[in-house]
């Protein structure tokens, strides 16, 4: 039987008194989060158990939160992004809300392909969104494959339509489209496969993402229809004319929110990058989250991309990267495609040398690279694509000892080539020579990554001051057989390479010496804050 919902004014009274109640009541097995929701809080910050450790303040969750060992370990993940965008597939995933936008290639090619948004609007997409094709199973073999050891798809992308079964949103997968809970197929699959599933939510950019379509007719005006969010006006939040969100956006984020919690366990969620504009609500989520994941028994990780401190959460840089080692760990997320995130029909793809470089680079940085795909709207993923990502598999067979379960060194690396650093700075492949060297331990073996190939290389940073009394006991490549001729000189340590090159892309040197090398010197890294750039 369904509790009917008290009148509003005294709805925080009667969810003060369950949460204060929760752990009586969950030891004896009432739904207490059901009766507190039931009640309007998603404001609650004390999980269903009654656990409130973490506070929604930012001293507090610093004191008490820890990013975890599996995040640090695991430097490479797969981001999925996936809706019914897949459909149009004409330029990229904000088609939504392009197609609304007049004046834009995506509102011409609406108009000519579909006809005017007041006849076919973006929900009208929906049911031609199928996904008959469509086996997580073999998603996630592809995945591990390709050395994934993360799985993070979108449970709900800017557009509103939720991936999942949803009981707020009845703009889901399960209730139309591909009739199927996305997210809980993906779940089920990546933790078969012994990976760590997570999730993103967009939900909070649902609230303007449509905007343009009340400046003209068309479907948007329409205010029955729920997918199309709070409508509300403006540019984008950050800019001076921006969207202002309402109180009442802040809690339809954190009913969303907590249900994918509540439903999914994930143990990352990412975010896209306006959840700073509701910092009080974001962090009533960040504790309501962590509380959750110490009755589960597991480390969790949140993605922001700007205005919150690196102990609370791990910050993200979209399409870009750091040029400093950074002290906290942190993560890229960017695409295999040039050009969008979702799947495109006229795409092309980076090569797999531009991405296990930028990897590399990433993780002598102390961070880890979020690598989206953009499976097509049946289900299946582009060849082109599977191509990349098992060639990015293939390098991390033979060299993945000098990525997974490292820690950075006391500095990310050496040589000429300073690369773009920033959000949306990846575009291009940068030119790395065989000077340009990363940085990556693991106990008493410290990694030199080559980014090109080379005769020899002097590797600059162990002089005889950096490695002081460490002995060098043995040095290797990766994937070839035998020992490395080396030479340590006041300048530093000269490698010889064997005479055929071996191997692509960038170049593992394991180094073993008899304890922790440099460890007499301050490391070189910083915790600076994270920005991001116009999307």
């Amino acid at each position: 039987m369904k509790i009917k919902s008290p009148p509003a004014k005294t709805r925080p009274v009667i969810a003060s008194i369950i949460l204060r109640a929760s752990a009586l009541l969950a030891l004896a097995g009432i739904p207490v989060h059901a009766l507190a929701q039931e009640a309007g809080d998603f404001n609650a910050t004390a999980s269903p158990k009654g656990t409130a450790v973490f506070q929604p303040d930012w001293k507090n969750i610093g004191e008490h939160y820890q990013i975890p060992e599996w995040f640090k370990d695991a430097k490479f993940g797969i981001f999925i992004c996936w809706g019914v965008y897949s459909v149009p597939a004409a330029t990229n995933e904000w088609y939504a809300r392009n197609m609304y936008q007049r004046g834009t290639p995506d509102f011409r090619y609406h108009v000519k392909k579909y006809g005017t948004q007041d006849k076919f609007g973006y929900k009208d997409f929906i049911p031609l969104f199928k996904a008959e094709k469509f086996d997580a199973t073999e998603w996630v073999a592809l995945f591990k494959e390709a050395g994934v050891k993360y799985v993070i798809p979108i449970a709900e992308h800017h557009d509103g339509f939720a991936m999942y079964d949803s009981d707020h949103n009845p703009w889901n997968s399960v209730k139309m489209g591909p009739k199927k809970d996305i997210i809980g197929l993906l779940k089920t699959a990546t933790e078969n496969a012994g990976l760590i599933f997570g999730l993103s939510s967009h939900r909070l950019e649902n609230s303007f993402f449509f905007n343009g379509g009340m400046t003209f007719p068309s479907d948007v005006q329409d205010k029955s229809i729920s997918l199309y969010g709070f409508r509300l006006p403006g540019a984008y939040p950050d800019k001076p004319n921006g969207v202002k969100y309402t109180p009442a956006v802040s809690e339809d984020f954190l009913k969303h929110t907590h249900e994918l919690i509540d439903k999914y366990q994930p143990q990352l969620i990412w975010f896209d990058w306006t959840v700073d504009h509701i910092t009080p609500a974001f962090n009533k989520f960040l504790a309501y989250y962590y509380n959750n994941a110490l009755d589960w028994k597991k480390g969790v990780v949140v993605n922001a991309k700007k205005g919150f401190p690196n102990n609370v959460q791990v910050s993200d840089i979209e399409r870009g990267a750091t040029n400093a080692l950074m002290k906290y760990p942190w993560q890229t997320d960017t695409s295999v495609s040039k050009r969008s995130w979702g799947y495109v029909r006229a795409d092309s793809t980076k090569r797999p040398r531009h991405i296990v470089r930028n990897l590399v680079d990433i993780v002598s940085k102390n961070g880890n690279l979020l690598l989206a795909i953009g499976p097509k709207a049946d289900g299946t993923i582009a060849d082109g694509q599977k191509k990349v990502l098992l060639a990015i598999g293939d390098w991390l067979k033979v060299n993945g000892e000098a990525i997974y379960g490292t820690r950075p060194w006391i500095k990310f690396g050496e040589g000429p080539t300073i690369g773009k650093s920033g959000a949306f700075s990846d575009g291009r492949e940068t030119a790395f020579t065989k000077e340009d060297i990363r940085f990556t331990t693991k106990g008493n073996v410290l990694y030199a990554i080559a980014l090109n190939w080379g005769d020899t290389i002097l590797i600059k940073s162990l002089n005889k001051k950096t490695v002081a009394d460490a002995k060098l006991l043995h040095a290797s490549l990766l994937g070839a057989e035998g020992g490395l001729q080396w030479q340590q000189t006041e300048e530093g340590l000269r490698i010889t390479f064997p005479g055929k090159q071996i191997g692509d892309y960038a170049y593992a040197i394991k180094l073993t010496f008899d304890k922790p090398v440099g460890a007499h010197l301050e490391p070189e890294s910083v915790d600076l804050p994270f920005l991001h750039g116009d999307p």
